[in-house]
This record gives C-alpha cells, structure tokens and sequence, in this order.
C-alpha cells in the first residue's frame, strides 16, 4: 500500500539548543522533546521520571465526593455492592481493580460481566435483575453506562443505585446514577480528559484511600491493570495516563499480580507493546470466545498454580480467536471483491455467520488492507451488531451520529465505535455511511501516512544517544516511538527477503561519507527488495530498536518505508 511520508513541524532551534545545554543530552534529543511539548528542564524531568505525586486530586473529578459517600454508605450499612464492567480488557481490569480493592475492605462484593452474546455491550436489564436477585442495592459501573439512560431508570425503580464511572462521551442525557463520574461529561472541569475505564475506577479508588488518609503506596498494587487497560485502551500515553502507565509497567516488571505473570512467562524488562500485543490478545479472548469473567478470576487469582491454570484456558481461547478472526477477515474480503466495493470510501460488510467476538479485530484487519473507514457487521438475537473502526485524521463516532437515523444505539470513541441496528436498516445505513464519509473526509486520510519526528544521519545514532531515546517511554498515541528519516542509504549486499513466506526485508546499511553501519529489518516490505539492489541509493524511514543474536546486543533501524533517493 502506497504511504504518504510527513515530517514534522522542525522546533524553535533557540528553545531546543538552550533545552540541550541544559540537560546535556545533546540537540538531537532536545529537539525530539521540544516537538512533544518539552521546553524547560522541569518538564524533562516530568517526563523521564513521572511522579506519582504528579496524579491529580481526584476529588476535582465532577460527582467524586458522591461517589466516595455512596460507597462508605454502603459499607457502613452492610449493603451488598456488584462492581459492573465491559467484557474487553478495560472493562475485566476495572472489575478487578475494584473488586479486590473494596473486597480488601469489606466483603459483601460481587462482580457480574455481561454475557457478550446474550446481553451486549453495557449495562443490561439482565445484569439489573441479577442483582435484584442478590440484594444488591448498589452497582458500580466501570468502562460502561455512562449511555445507559433506561437501564439506571429500571434501577431506581427496584431501589438500586449506580455509580457510574465511564470514559466514553456522554450523549445529550446524563443517566440518573448517584454519581456519574467522565471526564468527557461538558461540566466535568477535571484536567485531563483521556483517562480509560479503568483509569476513572483507579480515580475512585485513589479519592477512597485519600478519604480515609490512607498512604498512597496503598495503591501500587493496582498499577499493573491500569498500564494494562491504558495500553490495550489506545488511549494517549500522555499526561496523567503516562504517570499511571510508567508505574504500572513497573509494578509488572518487579511484582506482578499472578495472572498477569502467567500470560507474559519468563519475559524481562516487560514493554507496553509486550502489554499490548501478548497480554491484552489474551484477556480480550475470554471476552470474545468465552465469558469476561474468566479474565477477571484470571486477574484477581492470589494462587499461582490455579493462575496458571486459567492462563492455560485463556490461551487456549485465544488460539481460536486467532483462527476465528483469520477466516471471517478472508471471508470480509471476498465479499468486498465480489459486490465489487474495492473503490469506495468506507468499507461496510455483514454476514450472520460471523462471530461477534471478532468482529472488532476483522474491522482493524480491513482497515490495514483498504485503509478507509470501516465496518463489520453480524447477527446479535434480532438485530445487527458492528464494529467500527477508523482511519488516522477521521472522527467515526462523529460519522455514526449523521447516520443516527438508521441505529438503534451506538457508542464508542474518535477512532473505534459499537454499534446496533434493525436488520431492516442495514442497506439504508450502508448506503448513508457512504454518503456522510464521502461529504466529509478529507481524500488525503485515505493515504495511510507515516509522521516522521525528524531527519537524521547514521553517525548520529549512538549508544548514549539509544539509550536516552529509551527513556522516551512508554510509548504510545501522543507520545509515540520517534520516527527518523535518513536519506541516501546503500546496502552493503546483505539485503535479502527473509520470513517462512519471505515477505520481510533485511540488509545492512552504510550512508554516504561514513563508514557507520547497521542492520536493518523490514516487516512485510519484502517486495521493495528491487530498490535496494545493485547499489542503488534509497531514503529510509525507521524506528530504532535492539536485536540481541547469540548473546550480543545491537542497535538496528525496524524499517516503516523506503524510497529510491532523489
């Protein structure tokens, strides 16, 4: 597929030089910081040593006293209390996160995941009467409900409360809870606005322990969920979320909870990327295949031996989630093929046959060969249910709400969206969701672009210059790993295709004037091979990493694109 290369804004060459004198890390890094924001050496050192102390007063979050006084209410009256969370990774973390911090507190809690295939998304009326069913007089909420209007009605009417703490954006209407706790509500004035569902519940938590002049470290052991919702969330690594996710990530590398360590084995020095593409597939599995609440007994289980049994289950859920999600995503694209739609701006399929589970994962899949806004749709009882998921640039929510017309209820965010709709309507809502995207989209978003932080040459890479870049992390939307641009590169006749389908690209390179090498590795640019022969001059753009062979540690280029030089 055909990329647009961007290079980034250059910095204010004043601002970045002082920057460097300053923190004597030379101009090269300072202008990296300086691009993220970083001018003054006070926020270097937010932003390479993140604080805990840095998180702000929860308390500044809108409903928050409520929520703490209805909650020790609870406790005080003996009142039974069901924490109430999404299927996906944030919804089963925030589960666990309250549900063990209020059961270290207090014992009359239970915990209740929706049945993905039989109750949906959010809060249900099933979910209602189960906790009717228990003497349940209070439910908190977590990464769901802030759109579940009828639902805390029913509530109220069987004398249950709701604490809601959610993160998506609210509709028109707040429901009725007791207290409803997003930062994306329009008279919630809390700083910062891009907390996951997991990351409102650690809020709460965090108001109770101050509430009860409890020391902060009481928290600590609650850091690994958090980074693993922030991570598996794509919400900004940036801010409030950075502290969170730094500490969290910390708290997997030095100690675990046992479910956590189960699914990463004997991994060291642990990444959110490892937190994103090894335990989050895992937990989001159960949801998918199974039931939610496997990955929250996974999550809350002290017993080693019984942990890793449940991680063996899990994984074995997500093999057939892998299985699953590679047939329909072929199945997807056939029908593309066939009803002849490779050329339009969105991509809009439906078979009742497809596994609800999946269909998320199938939408991404979609969206890297076609790169347009896209959805993926299945039977759910009597309705249609679909995943949608955007390009980089496009608000799809938005793009949903001129279709409202056709949909019964959806929700979601900026770049990925849920929705449901009457059978009925499907060729309507198609037909619509084409037309809004068209009217809309700028033509350029449908390039996927690579944003380049800056140029730089071979020489420039060195092992002090890698090492501080490292702590740049953890990295993610709003802090992303740097991204380089060096321009008339040769290889030195190692390039090669390598890869069981030799579909990757590998070489050395050497720049012109210098005699610096390095290794190079390309992931599924295999078939760029041809502008690396013979000598030929190219430009690159790259992230960097190591690659440890044999014992040995080196610096090498992960290749994103390459170009013949001009």
């Amino acid at each position: 597929m055909k990329t647009r290369w961007t290079l980034k804004p250059k910095p204010d060459p004043i601002t970045a030089q002082a920057l460097a004198e300053k923190l004597g890390t030379g101009l090269a890094v300072s202008k990296l910081l300086v691009q993220r924001g970083i001018t003054t050496f006070e926020e270097a050192k937010k932003f390479f040593r993140p604080q805990l102390d840095g998180l702000h007063d929860p308390f500044l979050m809108k409903d928050m006293d409520r929520a703490v006084a209805r909650i020790e209410q609870a406790m005080e009256a003996g009142e039974n209390i069901m924490v109430y969370g999404d299927y996906d990774v944030d919804g089963t973390t925030s589960v666990a996160l309250m549900s063990s911090f209020l059961k270290f507190r207090y014992p009359n809690v239970t915990t209740y995941i929706p049945d993905r295939y039989a109750e949906g998304y959010g809060v249900s009326y099933q979910g209602i009467d189960y906790a009717e069913d228990n003497d349940v007089s209070l439910i908190i909420a977590l990464d769901c409900g802030i759109k579940a209007i009828d639902k805390v009605a029913y509530a109220r009417k069987k004398g249950i409360d709701f604490v809601i703490c959610d993160h998506h954006r609210p509709g028109n209407e707040i429901p009725e809870a007791v207290a409803v706790l997003d930062p994306k509500r329009s008279d919630c004035n809390y700083p910062y606005d891009e907390l996951c569902g997991c990351g409102v519940g650690f809020k709460l938590i965090q108001a109770i322990t101050i509430k009860n002049n409890e020391p902060k470290e009481t928290l600590l052991p609650y850091l690994d969920l958090v980074a693993t919702a922030i991570g598996a969330d794509i919400v900004p690594i940036t801010g409030e979320n950075r502290i969170l996710a730094y500490h969290g990530l910390h708290v997997i590398n030095v100690a675990p909870r046992k479910g956590i360590q189960s699914l990463l084995g004997e991994r060291k020095n642990v990444s959110i990327t490892d937190v994103v593409f090894i335990v989050a597939p895992r937990i989001n599995a159960a949801g998918r295949m199974k039931h939610g609440l496997h990955a929250v007994n996974l999550l809350t289980e002290e017993d080693e031996a019984i942990s890793a049994t449940y991680a063996e289950e899990i994984e074995t859920y997500n093999t057939d989630r892998r299985s699953t999600d590679k047939s329909i995503t072929e199945e997807a694209k056939q029908q593309i093929l066939d009803l002849q739609e490779e050329n339009r701006l969105t991509t809009v399929v439906y078979d009742e046959q497809w596994h609800k589970g999946v269909i998320g994962i199938v939408a991404s899949r979609l969206t890297e060969t076609w790169y347009r806004p896209t959805l993926v749709f299945t039977k759910s009882g009597e309705r249609l249910a679909a995943s949608a998921r955007s390009v980089k640039g496009f608000d799809v929510y938005e793009a949903l709400e001129a279709c409202s017309e056709h949909i019964e209820q959806f929700g979601g965010h900026k770049y990925a969206a849920g929705l449901t709709l009457l059978e009925a309507e499907y060729d309507n809502f198609k037909r619509k969701f084409e037309e809004v995207v068209s009217q809309t989209i700028d033509r350029q978003l449908l390039t996927p672009e690579i944003a380049i932080d800056t140029e730089l040459d071979l020489k420039d890479i060195t092992p002090k210059f890698y090492r501080i870049l490292k702590q740049f992390a953890p990295f993610g939307p709003g802090n992303m790993s740097p991204v380089f641009l060096t321009r008339n590169l040769t290889d030195t006749g190692f390039g090669k295709c390598v890869g069981a389908d030799k579909t990757h690209l590998k070489c050395q390179v050497k720049q012109e004037g210098s005699n610096v090498k390095f290794d190079v590795i390309g992931f599924n640019l295999g078939e760029k091979l041809n502008l690396i022969e013979q000598g030929k001059k190219f430009d690159a753009v790259f992230s960097l990493d190591e690659n440890t062979w044999n014992g040995y540690t080196t610096i090498q280029l992960r290749l994103k694109d390459i170009r013949e030089s001009i």
